[in-house]
């Protein structure tokens, strides 16, 4: 009765379904005529005609159903046409068949006029149709489910490619300056920095290329990949690239989107570290607020100075993009992205998400969920020694 799907629950087993309804609707319009019978007055004699009649409906719905299942495919125009013309033919022959098992068995030589035939007709062409109404509805119900299903799925699929997108787009300066680095220092035959560099460098990008399936990391997984990815940079930068780590411990199990944090570190080095003759101090904060896993990447650069009319720095709009669009992809609405002046200066950038580890679900807070860490509130960071 069913067609060829994927359905969960009591239609998991379509053939087992197909007879359990079957067998089930039958019997109980068997016993619905009986009962009717006797309660008519009809006695006894009246249960073998009636046993006839359901045999004959049983086997002419088993016909029917092998029909649906070839048309039940065609265009809907085929389908109305078809189905009408076998309903019709099917209720000719179920009346034909049930007025002579009442003729033969129950009131020999009865023969119905008029009404009387008319009646029977429409009768088993009601039940008939009742019969194909349950049988479309139930295998249209199951094409939707097995449609939906894999909607869900390619919207799942492509979700998932879209996220493995964005985490991929390593800066391609990044890898070009690392490289070069790395071939100075060959020339310079200063070749246990550069083994080192080439070391951490390969770890960075095997974190980045390998990490988990759904792109998730823990705060502490991605602290050890920034702490790489800074290794690789302090080896051009020394001691202008100073960076500090304040994570507090009940975060570590966090989890986030893997390489969530690296375009905006790589963005402060660019914009605040690289053209200082100073350098810049960068400080990595995170922490836990209620139900939420508030990051903040402070600098003390020239923050917003400058920057477009969307409030970024220039040249940052590609990998602060990303990060948005990251955000959005893993947690819709249920996140804050924001750029704000540092004080005395520089830049910080704040990410608020829900707080989730890989034993729980995010539990969505209300709007007091983050105190304002930005602005005079903050300080900033200050100066601290290199990592």
């Amino acid at each position: 009765m069913f067609e060829d799907q994927r359905p969960l629950g009591f239609f998991h087993d379509k053939n087992r379904a197909f007879w359990i309804l079957q067998g089930g609707g039958w019997v109980a319009y068997l016993l619905l005529r009986a009962l009717s019978g006797l309660a008519n007055s009809m006695g006894v004699a009246f249960i073998l005609p009636a046993v006839i009649v359901t045999a004959t409906g049983f086997s002419l719905t088993l016909l029917m159903a092998a029909a649906y299942r070839r048309i039940i495919v065609m265009k809907p125009v085929y389908v109305w046409t078809l189905t009408l013309i076998i309903l019709g033919g099917a209720s000719a022959l179920f009346s034909v068949l049930e007025v002579w098992a009442h003729a033969t068995f129950y009131q020999p030589g009865w023969q119905p006029q008029g009404i009387e035939f008319l009646g029977a007709i429409l009768l088993d062409f009601s039940v008939l149709a009742a019969w194909s109404g349950l049988y479309y509805g139930i295998n249209y119900y199951l094409l939707l489910s097995e449609q939906s299903e894999r909607m869900i799925n390619v919207a799942a699929q492509a979700n998932s490619a879209q996220l493995e997108m964005l985490r991929y787009q390593l800066n391609p300066h990044f890898l070009f300056n690392t490289l070069n680095s790395i071939s100075t220092l060959v020339l310079l035959k200063q070749t246990e920095r550069a083994n080192a560099m080439l070391s951490r460098l390969a770890s960075f990008l095997r974190y980045s290329l390998v990490g988990e399936r759904e792109g998730l990391a823990t705060v502490a997984q991605e602290a050890e990949a920034l702490k790489l990815y800074l290794d690789i940079e302090r080896t051009r930068f020394e001691s202008r690239l100073r960076t500090r780590f304040d994570i507090a411990p009940d975060v570590m199990e966090a989890r986030l989107p893997s390489l969530l944090l690296q375009p905006i570190v790589e963005n402060a080095i660019k914009y605040a570290v690289t053209p200082s003759e100073d350098g810049a101090d960068i400080l990595i904060d995170a922490r836990r607020m209620a139900d939420r896993l508030v990051l903040t990447v402070a600098d003390t650069g020239p923050g917003l100075a400058g920057s477009n009319g969307d409030g970024m720095p220039g040249g940052t709009q590609v990998g602060l993009a990303n990060i948005r669009e990251r955000l959005v992809q893993a947690y819709g609405e249920d996140h804050r992205f924001e750029l704000a002046e540092n004080s005395p200066q520089g830049l910080i950038v704040l990410i608020d998400i829900p707080y989730q580890t890989e034993a729980s679900h995010a539990v969505v807070g209300g709007d007091d969920r983050i105190e304002n860490r930005m602005g005079a509130n903050n300080p900033g960071p200050q100066p601290v020694p290199a990592h």
